[in-house]
């Protein structure tokens, strides 16, 4: 059974800085692609940053310079450190693997105040 466990969320002010984390089970963490997408009210749920099994990353235009996506196998888990946090980083962050099909966490929600 595949499980994602997003943690980290909560509210902070703007140029503030957060850590969200993503403990996964029941896949082999080492070889998948791992994402954190993100989705605020009213919005499509967007990719914020991607790493592969290799370690090479990508990022939406929106964050880079601000965010790092980050993964350690050995505890099957994956981060993503948010930096200079703006009120348009507000969402609902996901983590995310493509293990068949698209799998999901619970999310956890980011909100920034001006």
């Amino acid at each position: 059974q595949v499980q994602l466990v997003e943690s980290g969320g909560g509210l902070v002010k703007a140029g503030g800085s957060l850590g969200l984390s993503c403990r996964a089970s029941g896949i082999i963490f080492s070889i998948s692609r791992m994402a954190w997408y993100r989705q605020a009210p009213g919005q499509q749920r967007e990719l914020v940053a991607a790493i592969t099994s290799g370690g090479s990353t990508n990022y939406a235009d929106s964050v880079k310079g601000r965010f790092t996506i980050s993964r350690d196998n050995a505890k099957n888990t994956l981060y993503l450190q948010m930096n200079n946090l703006k009120p348009e980083d507000t969402a609902v962050y996901y983590c995310n693997v493509f293990w068949g099909f698209d799998r999901w966490g619970q999310g956890t929600q980011v909100t920034v105040s001006s």
